[in-house]
């Protein structure tokens, strides 16, 4: 099975790179249009180009929600700013020493580790999600992404009593949730892990969450040669987060293992064109040159 990295290119896109994507997106669909009018296109370059657009419209859309939620968000800190302002530095009191809890410094590590996730740079994440929490004891966001990082590595016993902790203290934790779901994946327990992740998305609290609930079901279906129910779990993931390239991916592998080899070719180049320098959308071009030189995709790893 693939290991669940969060894709570099599901991130939050900037407005200047929206605008670029429309400029790029324009001359290609300018330059397919006098293409077409000399030769029509396939159907995968036309579905490709009808992918983008669509993704476009979703992220320009989800910018809009976004700019609407920071703006209550940056509100909401500057009345606790009011609540803490004056008031003299927490100390905890450990044996032999005192350590100064600075949730502020211990965000920006937690930022800092969840972009090196993505990138799949497991020590470098796992030291900045270690920072966080050395600042900010108990930061449930940090210990939670500490435990995709040693996940990723396979240290499932290890991230599974990360999660135990995370869990005692907040028993509804969503992206806890979605981790332990993913593990026991991993281990083979699909019921398990369907009740974890579907637990998740009733709940509907964590975007994230949310997100990758629907990509990991996805998976947890098409390991149990559920294609359909697989099918749409993915389908949704995408609609989710029309930059989770992961998504196309394993969209990909459970047509290719439903028979649907053509639709899974499809999946993969629609994949690999939307980003081909996300680690996912290089999955998806290997995968591709793989089948179309006689190959089979792998069904897990």
């Amino acid at each position: 099975m693939s290991p669940a990295a969060p894709d570099p290119a599901a991130a939050a896109p900037t407005a200047a790179e929206l605008d670029t994507q429309l400029q790029q997106l324009q001359a290609a669909l300018t330059e397919a249009a006098g293409r077409h009018a000399a030769s029509p296109l396939d159907a995968a370059e036309r579905e490709a180009l009808k992918q983008q657009i669509i993704a476009l419209f979703r992220e320009a859309d989800a910018a809009l929600h976004r700019a609407s939620a920071r703006k209550e968000a940056v509100k909401r800190l500057a009345e606790q700013w009011k609540q803490f302002e004056g008031r003299p530095q927490v100390r905890t009191a450990t044996p032999g020493a005192s350590a100064r809890v600075d949730h502020l410094g211990a965000s920006t590590f937690v930022e800092k580790g969840w972009s090196r996730l993505s990138l799949l740079e497991l020590e470098g994440a796992e030291a900045a999600f270690r920072k966080a929490l050395e600042l900010a004891p108990g930061h449930v966001e940090a210990e939670t992404l500490l435990s995709w990082a040693l996940m990723l590595r396979d240290a499932h016993d290890e991230a599974m009593q990360v999660l135990r902790g995370v869990l005692q203290r907040e028993p509804q934790y969503p992206l806890a949730h979605v981790n332990v779901g993913y593990i026991c994946l991993r281990k083979g327990i699909h019921g398990e892990a369907i009740e974890h992740l579907t637990s998740v998305i009733r709940a509907d609290r964590d975007r994230r969450a949310v997100l990758y609930a629907h990509l990991y079901l996805g998976m947890a279906y098409r390991e149990r040669e559920m294609y359909d129910d697989a099918e749409g779990f993915f389908r949704k993931a995408l609609e989710l987060g029309p930059n989770l390239l992961q998504a196309w991916y394993e969209l990909g592998r459970c047509y290719w293992f439903a028979g649907r080899h053509g639709d899974a070719c499809l999946a993969w180049k629609t994949g690999s064109k939307a980003n081909k320098f996300s680690p996912w959308g290089k999955r998806c071009a290997e995968v591709l040159d793989v089948v179309e030189q006689g190959g089979t995709p792998p069904r897990g790893g």
